[in-house]
């Protein structure tokens, strides 16, 4: 069996287009029709069909893709497996983040990892919530990063937990106070993110009881910071999300107090591969020290983190 075929399949499904997946991976137009075509052949049925917008997958690709993935997946947890035990340490590490997390946290962690395991490739993809359990079940990454609500397809290790906080225009009359009174955002006009990006502040509206007078919606948190501070709305965003933006607008802690908890979020009944393994103990040793370094409204809980026991390291792992 050659995994490159299949390699080559789950890229192009996924930017639905042969040249990108060829320029991604290192082969010619020609030469990926070319391996896509004996794949077919060997499989006894077609895996694209050509449409205007690009390539896209037939009903029986459809079915093939989730056991292709997870086929790519094992492949390569195998091969890092034998990379470690000859103490090479190689392999390739793909991370789903929230984009907060992504810009805020992960290039202080990103650089002390590849200063250890400089062979290691890795890759950061950003989504909403919706996005990244979907990326993780489907084994397009190893983990994902990200906040606790609606992943229960999948194993949890808590992180860290954060305020959510009312963002209001600078010169609003509330911009001096200490905390924001959630009943307050009754009669104002209020911007959202969209469906499936972000759940914990939907969550905290609908614990409020409060019926938002909802004018905007965007699934970009930036976009929604920007809206506030051009007095197109008042919104409702995790800490993380401000973080080098304060200077755009107000932002207060709700009242009652709202948080929502943010860790790792990966398949359950799995091994994580040996690079998955070593970047979540990084996150382990180096998320106190980064939160300790920030005045944030944070409270950590990496120092308590437990890998999930059939992935649990040795002391000989991190050596």
């Amino acid at each position: 069996m050659d995994i490159n075929k299949y390699t080559l399949f789950a890229d192009v499904a996924e930017t639905h287009n042969f040249t990108k997946s060829g320029e991604r991976l290192g082969y010619t137009q020609p030469g990926v029709s070319h391996i896509l075509k004996s794949l077919e052949n060997e499989l006894g049925f077609p895996l694209f069909i050509r449409t205007r917008h690009g390539v896209e997958l037939t009903p029986n690709a459809k079915m093939f893709l989730p056991i292709v993935r997870e086929l790519i997946a094992v492949n390569e947890e195998l091969e890092q497996t034998v990379s470690s035990l000859k103490g090479l340490d190689m392999g390739h590490l793909t991370i789903a983040a929230y984009s907060s997390v992504s810009r805020i946290w992960l290039p202080p962690i990103l650089y002390k990892f590849q200063q250890k395991y400089p062979n290691i490739m890795i890759e950061v993809l950003q989504g909403g919530t919706d996005e990244i359990v979907d990326m993780v079940t489907n084994h397009i990454a190893d983990f994902g990063l990200m906040s606790k609500r609606h992943t229960s397809p999948l194993k949890w290790i808590p992180l860290y937990r954060e305020p959510l906080m009312a963002i209001l225009p600078k010169d609003d009359s509330h911009a001096a106070d200490t905390t924001f009174s959630i009943q307050e955002f009754r009669n104002l006009p209020f911007i959202r993110s969209t469906d499936g990006v972000d759940y914990d502040v939907l969550s905290a509206i609908k614990d409020s009881g409060i019926h938002m007078n909802i004018h905007y919606q965007s699934r970009d948190d930036h976009t929604i910071v920007s809206m506030v501070a051009n007095h197109l709305g008042y919104s409702i965003l995790p800490s993380l999300v401000i973080r080098g933006v304060e200077n755009q607008i107000a932002a207060l802690p709700l009242d009652p107090f709202y948080d929502r908890e943010l860790g790792i979020a990966l398949r359950a009944h799995e091994h994580l591969s040996p690079a998955a393994l070593r970047f979540t103990q990084e996150v382990a040793d180096d998320l106190p020290e980064i939160l300790k370094a920030e005045d944030v409204l944070v409270t950590s809980m990496a120092s308590e983190m437990t890998l999930p026991k059939e992935a649990e390291p040795t002391e000989e792992s991190f050596n």
